[in-house]
């Protein structure tokens, strides 16, 4: 999960936002919540943060103001919340090196696409800083195994990605990167081998086992076996053999 600090000097507009928003949904976890700015500036001196959603005008320090001494701290992700819409603002956003610029009353759709762009750049800068290679990643990937193992016939990349709390752009890349292999190729090789494992079993018929491992047409899942182990699922059943090394 990205940690997001939230900042806007009415309470009922910061609680709204931080509590009612699905921050966790799309890998954001809401670290802290403040009604002015120097608190928020406080906590990221001394707190991980990788985001700062604020309000533009507050008593004291704006939200500019903040966006700026932030940057003295460390590299963060600053998107501007407002109830102004005029230019003069929306230019001193984008001279402060802004990500975004959102109006209230806030549109939960533009909020979202704001944040789903945020979370990609976070993961392209993982990658970049080669932060896939700390154990924290082996953990993610062992997660993403056992999630394909126990989940196999309704699993996807996307609810894989939704379960660690990062974007299925970035685990395709980083699962690919380190297992050799694509989450969908994956995927499938399990589902294989778990029908190759009920073929065995006279008393499941064919049209059961393709259910079971997450195919609604028999012809498909005869299609995707015969594509895996080179023989059809009747003749891999009578013992056909043409690759064992995949049986």
């Amino acid at each position: 999960m990205y940690r997001l600090v939230i900042v806007d000097d009415e309470q009922k507009i910061l609680d709204g936002i931080a509590e009612l928003f699905p921050w966790q949904n799309i890998g954001f976890e809401v670290v802290g919540k403040f009604t002015n700015a120097t608190g928020a500036l406080d906590f990221v001196s001394k707190n991980e943060a990788d985001v700062v959603l604020t309000d533009i005008r507050m008593p004291g320090k704006s939200g500019l103001d903040l966006a700026a001494e932030l940057k003295k701290i460390r590299d963060i992700i600053v998107v501007i919340l407002s109830s102004y819409s005029d230019y003069e603002y929306m230019r001193q956003a984008l001279k402060s090196d802004i990500q975004d610029y959102l109006l209230k009353p806030i549109n939960y759709g533009d909020l979202s696409n704001c944040f789903e762009k945020i979370r990609s750049i976070l993961d392209e800068k993982n990658i970049t800083e080669g932060i896939d290679d700390t154990p924290y990643y082996d953990k993610m990937l062992h997660a993403v195994d056992e999630y394909i193992e126990n989940h196999f016939k309704e699993a996807s990349l996307a609810m894989a990605a939704e379960q660690i709390g990062i974007s299925a752009g970035y685990l395709s890349k980083i699962y690919k990167e380190k297992r050799g292999t694509g989450f969908q190729e994956q995927l499938n090789s399990t589902r294989m081998k778990k029908a190759a494992q009920m073929l065995v079993d006279p008393s499941y018929k064919s049209y059961e086992i393709a259910y079971e491992v997450g195919y609604d047409s028999p012809k498909n899942f005869t299609r995707a076996f015969k594509a895996h182990f080179g023989v059809t699922p009747r003749d891999y059943r009578n013992g056909v053999r043409v690759n064992r090394s995949r049986a």
